[in-house]
């Protein structure tokens, strides 16, 4: 029978209990059933057999996101039982081809324990957030940095994974794997490689009528199999780029220079580009929510755009993506690395500087600039205000500003500055820390990182919250701002990287694989803010601008947009994607004209 070996010579007879015996009979008399049992497990048994019972373990105990998902889909127990039904299977099999690679020796025991323990910190996370293990999950994971690793730990996690691992650590400690030679062993491999195949097969053709449209029309469920997507994607992520070509630098600064308007003016221009982190355009009352979270920029009277869309649905996507001269299919298809707008403006003769407060860092958009951590180096006094281990408030990026700026070469100041500041926003799933007490107006909030110990409610206080801190943080940016209009031209442009899930169907953070990402992930918030000096300067029309404020863009728009702002002209630059350039000069007065005449009477654009 297959998996199951000749008696090893190496085992006194007595030792083992005769077919067919009682677990424990081997004990005496008075064994209780935990000695019994343990008894049974430190029988000796095939690598092969560990390995079925392992995969039938975890497909049961560490599905549960998968079994519930296909229930919620198939609605009828008569349409998701036979489904289900199919799933274990595929799962059992699945997971069985893959740790047959391992059917070896008792060193094999820390592999098989590793796989559980991936399994039970994977369901853990998918209960909990309703997130899948993709491939950009697990590249996002692993540049998380300690502070947001802390953020998601917690005693449920413990609980969790505990619940799953512990009945398969006791097994594989007490099991006793029985020595074969190695071409015996190889050859039993393969069959039960070859039988396991089999069974799939015949499962997918018995059941491809129902499977085939589930798994088109669900892409998410294929990420579910745990731990076998987790496999898939920590192996995508570690081992894919060992078998890339090396990628190449390539420039796009080549013939960069800047515009008339720089030898036509007085003061050198001073932008600001707020890169926002998991904001959604939905919460900002600048854009219709109910709640008054952006007081502070209605109060400056920025302007909103309602109809922005990201590249990503994570940091990790998004942030290099909004940067590129390549949009995101060419972002995304590209074969080699490119140069990107800090580059380009680098290259112009422009200050440059990137401020981070965020510990994973530009994702290697300010590799090749000037860049620093806001919170390093940082006084005491203000870190003690303003920070808790190495995470701070996004106020802290205002500390010591005039002087970074001070530090830059006085050439490139004299000509202008483009200053970026990555902002901590609203990162989840610990949103009340990303405000101060003096801006939680919502409460109760949410003050746990296990969103389903909080009610709705709470969790929409915390995050709601956190929109309010960062509308605070961008007021006083454009205030100082202002200071500096004696000795610049200044402006403000402001973007989140992505959105996030707040428990709409069932999901919660981010990242899910944007083709079936909810739009809550996907919709941005995107504010401008522009003195009267830089209006003039680019001749840009309040008008023109007011009336294209539901006009759709994406993070495509960005590069070409900051570009035409600062009057940097290079090969790369394309008008059709700058969301400015109609409203620049005599094209403003026509594309104001334009879309008041689209908008119907007894309405006002925008």
């Amino acid at each position: 029978m297959l998996g199951i070996p000749s008696r090893p010579t190496s085992f006194p007879r007595h030792t083992a209990p005769a077919k067919g015996a009682l677990p424990g009979a081997a004990q005496a008399a008075g064994a209780t059933p935990w000695q019994a049992i343990d008894d049974w497990l430190a029988r000796p048994r095939s690598p092969r057999r560990v390995v079925v019972w392992l995969s039938l373990y975890l497909a049961v105990a560490a599905n549960w996101p998968l079994w519930n998902e296909l229930a919620r889909i198939g609605g009828a127990p008569s349409v998701y039982l036979p489904s289900i039904a199919t799933m274990l299977l595929l799962m059992v099999c699945g997971t069985v081809a893959l740790l047959s690679f391992t059917a070896w020796s008792r060193w094999m025991k820390p592999i098989w324990f590793g796989v559980v323990v991936l399994a039970a910190v994977a369901q853990h996370y998918m209960l909990s957030y309703r997130v899948v293990m993709d491939p950009t999950m697990l590249a996002n994971a692993m540049q998380t940095d300690a502070n947001e690793v802390r953020d998601l730990l917690s005693w449920r996690l413990v609980l969790n994974v505990l619940w799953v691992v512990a009945l398969p650590a006791w097994a594989l400690w007490r099991v006793r794997l029985t020595p074969q030679p190695f071409v015996s062993q190889a050859w039993r491999n393969g069959v039960l490689l070859l039988a396991v195949a089999a069974l799939a097969a015949g499962g997918v053709m018995a059941a491809n009528r129902q499977l085939a449209p589930l798994m088109r029309n669900n892409i998410h469920l294929r990420y579910m199999m745990n731990p076998l997507a987790s496999l898939y994607s920590t192996g995508s992520v570690t081992l894919r780029p060992l078998f890339k070509h090396s990628r190449k630098l390539i420039p796009v600064t080549a013939g960069t220079a800047l515009g008339a308007s720089y030898a036509a003016e007085a003061k050198p221009p001073l932008f600001v580009l707020v890169v926002g982190e998991t904001a959604r355009a939905d919460h900002f009352g600048l854009n219709g929510y109910a709640r008054d979270t952006t007081p502070q920029l209605a109060a400056r009277q920025v302007l909103s755009y309602r109809d922005v869309h990201s590249c990503g649905t994570n940091t990790l996507a998004s942030v290099p993506c909004m940067f590129s001269p390549l949009g995101k299919l060419g972002y995304e298809a590209r074969k080699d690395d490119y140069e990107n707008l800090m580059d380009v403006l680098q290259a112009s003769g422009l200050a440059v500087f990137w401020l981070d407060n965020q510990a994973g860092g530009c994702k290697g958009v300010c590799d090749r600039i000037p860049h620093a951590s806001a919170f390093d180096p940082l006084d005491p006094a203000v870190k003690s205000a303003l920070c808790e281990g190495d995470e701070c408030l996004d106020d802290v990026m205002l500390k010591g500003l005039d002087e970074r700026l001070a530090a830059l070469p006085a050439e490139r100041r004299a000509k202008g500055v483009v200053l970026v500041m990555h902002q901590m926003g609203s990162h989840g799933p610990s949103y009340f820390k990303r405000s101060s007490p003096d801006v939680k107006r919502f409460l109760p909030e949410c003050t746990s990182n296990a969103l389903a110990e909080c009610s709705h409610f709470e969790l929409l206080n915390g995050y709601d919250n956190s929109i309010a801190y960062t509308d605070r943080f961008l007021g006083k940016t454009i205030d100082w701002l202002k200071a500096q209009s004696g000795r610049f031209d200044p402006a403000l442009l402001y973007l989140s990287d992505h959105g996030e899930s707040l428990g709409e169907y069932g999901l919660f953070l981010h990242g899910v694989p944007y083709g079936f990402a909810p739009e809550v992930q996907k919709h941005v918030p995107m504010v401008t803010w522009f003195s009267d000096g830089m209006k003039a300067r680019r001749r840009l029309s309040t008008a023109c601008m007011e009336s294209g404020l539901d006009t759709p863009l994406t993070h495509d728009n960005l590069y070409h947009t900051v570009l035409g702002v600062m009057d940097v002209a290079t090969p790369t630059y394309k008008p059709a994607l700058d969301a400015l350039a109609a409203c620049r000069g005599h094209d403003a007065v026509a594309a104001t004209s334009s879309r008041a005449a689209a908008v119907p009477s007894g309405k006002t654009p925008g």
